[in-house]
Parts: C-alpha cells; sequence; structure tokens
C-alpha cells in the first residue's frame, strides 16, 4: 500500500488543483482526500510543496515499432509491400526495451497507443501499452483498440509506382476493402454453424469486421482538411466508428469539425512542414478546437517527435493561446478517451490505475523537474528514469 501525502493534485476532472492525500493498493487508487485513514504499513510518500498529476497519455505513435538509434533496420511500424493490410497488429511489433520507453517515463508519460504508421491505406490495430516492463503482453491495457487508415500524401508517395497516385484511389481502395469485408462477414454470418455455406477463411477481411461492427474505430491520418472530410465521408458512408489523427488543417475548419463530434489528435507540431499538406502547420490548432468544443488530444506521434517531448508540445500550445486545463486533458484523460482506455487512466480518481508525476512545477515549463513516477503504483526507480 502507498500513499502519496500533502500533494496538490490535478486531477484532471476537475479545473482547479486541489491539496490532498492519494491512497494505493494493489495498484488501484483507493482513495482520494484530505486526512485520509493511513494504514501503518503503507509507504509513505511526502508530496508537499510538489504537483500531483495522472501520468501522461499518448493517444497516436510509434514508441518501441521503430527503435531509438538503430536506424532503418529496426523500423517495424509499416507494412512496404502490399497497400492493404488490417491484418497487421501492432503488438507484434513493440520492442519493450526499446530505450525510447526509458525516455517517456522518465518525462512522466506512462501510457502510449501505438501501432503502424501512415504508408498503407489500411496499416493494422493499435495497441496501448505502459511504458514499463520486459515483455509487451504485460504492459498492454488493451490490444486492438482502433484500425489504421491513411489519406493524402503518404500511402501517394509510398505506392506511387505500383498502385495509389492519387487522392482519389486511396478513398477507392478503401471503399473496396470495405465493401468486401462487410459481403464476408454478411456471409459468414448467414452461414451460421454450417462451415459448407461459409466463405473462404480471409484474415484481412476478418480483421475489418470489428470495425464494421463499431466495435472499434477507423483511426483516419489525415493532415489536409480535404482528407479529413473524405475520412468523415467514408465512416458515415459505412456508419463507421472513426477518430482523427493529425489535424493540421483543423483550425482551418474548428466549427465543422465541432458538429461532428469526433475525437481529434493534433501534432506533431514541433517539425517543420516537411510536405505539401503540412503547409499550414500550426500551434494554435489544438487550442482553436478545443475552444470551439471538440476533444482534443496532443500527440508527438513519435518518435517523429521524442515521446518525452508530449508535456512540451502542450506547453507550446498553451503559448499559442490553449487554455491550460485543456492543454492538460490533450495529455491525461483525452488521449485516455480517444484510445478507448479511459476507465483505467488519465485521470487520478477512484478505481483507476496509480499512474502518477510528481513534479517541482507545471509540466509544460522545461525548467520543472519530474521527482516521481509510478506506473501501476509502482515507484520507477530513479535509475529506471535515466538508463
Amino acid at each position: 500500500m502507498l500513499c502519496v501525502k500533502n500533494g496538490m493534485i490535478h486531477d484532471a476532472v476537475h479545473k482547479e488543483a486541489f491539496r490532498g492525500d492519494i491512497l494505493v493498493k494493489d495498484g488501484k487508487i483507493a482513495a482520494i482526500g484530505e486526512n485520509l485513514e493511513i494504514p501503518e504499513s503503507a509507504e509513505i510518500v511526502d508530496a508537499e510543496g510538489l504537483q500531483v498529476y495522472p501520468g501522461f497519455v499518448e493517444a497516436h505513435g510509434h514508441i518501441g515499432l521503430d527503435g531509438y538509434g538503430i536506424g532503418y533496420e529496426g523500423m517495424d511500424y509499416n507494412e512496404m509491400n502490399d497497400i492493404i493490410s488490417p491484418q497487421m497488429r501492432g503488438i507484434d511489433g513493440v520492442k519493450p526495451m526499446d530505450p525510447a520507453f526509458a525516455m517517456a517515463r522518465a518525462a512522466g508519460v506512462t501510457c502510449v497507443c501505438v501501432g503502424p504508421g501512415s504508408a498503407n491505406v489500411l496499416g493494422g490495430t493499435f495497441t496501448t501499452v505502459k511504458t514499463v516492463g520486459r515483455r509487451v503482453d504485460d504492459m498492454v491495457v488493451r490490444d486492438g483498440v482502433a484500425m489504421k487508415c491513411a489519406f493524402g500524401e503518404n500511402p501517394k508517395r509510398v505506392y506511387k509506382d505500383k498502385k495509389d497516385s492519387s487522392r482519389m484511389t486511396t478513398a477507392a481502395l478503401l471503399r473496396e476493402a470495405l465493401f468486401k469485408a462487410r459481403e464476408y462477414m454478411e456471409k459468414k454470418e448467414a452461414a451460421g454453424d454450417d462451415m459448407s455455406k461459409r466463405p473462404a477463411f480471409d484474415m484481412k477481411h476478418e480483421a475489418l469486421i470489428p470495425v464494421l461492427k463499431r466495435e472499434i474505430p477507423l483511426k483516419a491520418h489525415a493532415h489536409a482538411a480535404e482528407d479529413i472530410f473524405t475520412a468523415l465521408r467514408i465512416a458515415k458512408e459505412f456508419d463507421l466508428k472513426i477518430t482523427l489523427e493529425h489535424v493540421t488543417e483543423g483550425h482551418l475548419i474548428a466549427e465543422e469539425l465541432a458538429k461532428e463530434n469526433v475525437p481529434l489528435a493534433v501534432g506533431p507540431t514541433l517539425t517543420s512542414a516537411s510536405k505539401f499538406e503540412l503547409r499550414n502547420k500550426s500551434w494554435v490548432t489544438p487550442g482553436r478546437l478545443a475552444a470551439a468544443g471538440c476533444q482534443v488530444s496532443i500527440i508527438t506521434d513519435s518518435p517523429v517527435i521524442p515521446q518525452e517531448y508530449l508535456p512540451l508540445c502542450a506547453g507550446l500550445a498553451v503559448q499559442a493561446g490553449m487554455e491550460p486545463f485543456a492543454a492538460l486533458q490533450a495529455i491525461t484523460i483525452n488521449p485516455a478517451r480517444h484510445a478507448g482506455i479511459a476507465d483505467r487512466v488519465g485521470s487520478l480518481e477512484t478505481g483507476k490505475d496509480a499512474d502518477m508525476v510528481i513534479m517541482e512545477g507545471c509540466p509544460f515549463q522545461v525548467s520543472s523537474g519530474v521527482k516521481y513516477v509510478f506506473i501501476d503504483g509502482k515507484k520507477v526507480e530513479n535509475q529506471e528514469l535515466s538508463e
């Protein structure tokens, strides 16, 4: 049992911080409040004068599927031979001992949603993992949380001479895959237990059934406004759940996106405009979308931006006008909601995983220091913070 005493608690639910204690039992938050009854056997962490935050959460990245400092040969986040690859599973590519995980948790990033990149029109499923562990199976919060799809320049560039040279082609390929998977699903359901009537097994179609049944969303890579609207159009055609990833031109269409009421993951913004669809990149984007009433997460798209700079990205959004509490929610509870794991992480509430960051100041300030990181109620030791 653990008790964090006398800290200023920023729970990501209430706008105002409050002084109190957090009691942890069996890796979960057992109680939050003042003057809690603390068992004599509990480990005490004195947070007097310190700030206590939920562990920071990334809604969209590729940490562990790329590989810190190992070059192209260590990259496992894109299947480059097949533009339609929904059967790929991000969990199968995660390298738990990638040094990037240690850097992430040292900065207070305790949970990440990771999966395939954006080379393919359909790339496979994302998984959510804690940033500590040696075996990915033991790190998983929830697997298969979303199906990655991509619009815009990336699939066009990768498959220009093979399969895809226009935005129209990308949209057509996605529709074709969904149509075929829906027909396969309907035939399979109509056959019931009669194996003689079932269609031949198809792993790609099988992978899309949870999407068609609205069990998981399409996780749609879309920077430009036209790609954002195409993603939404196709989701409506097939009655699918959808989240929008990157949303670089979101500030130009904030009112329209507010009407759609879909989760938005904004970033990576701490980069140059390396391609045409990024020409309107701006730090004002997350703030304007949040002010319009959208659910906004800020992302690094790690390793595009190193994972440990997630809080810094939120700070730069604040500098550009984002309301500070909205920025805190954009790296805590909103990404947890975005990934469908808000019942476990993203805020300091009774019953949730005891993932906490205890700091000397505000996470948005470079000068602030992380004193303690807890994942599932266990302190990340000093050597783990630096190795």
